[in-house]
């Protein structure tokens, strides 16, 4: 199990981000939870086999379709256990 927090900076609120992130995290299996930040980042925090987490990093990378992704920061952090994957605000 790998567990990572996420900083996603560049024109990525406004732009369907979180939904599109968590019908990945779905698809690819990954637990966690997406939500935007008040300058204007993505916050996330995604957690499962090593590579379903590298998947979804980069799908991260690239966004959403309307998305300009400028720069990731990617942080190991410990595993928690996570299930499913949450849109928060």
């Amino acid at each position: 199990m790998r567990a990572v927090e996420v900083l996603v900076t560049g024109k990525v609120q406004g732009v369907a981000f979180r939904a599109y992130a968590a019908r990945e995290a779905d698809r690819l299996g990954v637990a966690g939870w997406v939500r935007n930040r008040s300058d204007g980042t993505v916050h996330a925090l995604v957690e499962g086999e090593e590579e379903a987490v590298e998947s979804m990093l980069a799908w991260l990378r690239r966004g959403s379709p309307s998305a300009r992704v400028h720069h990731l920061a990617v942080v190991d952090t410990d595993p928690d256990d996570l299930v499913g994957f949450v849109v928060e605000p």
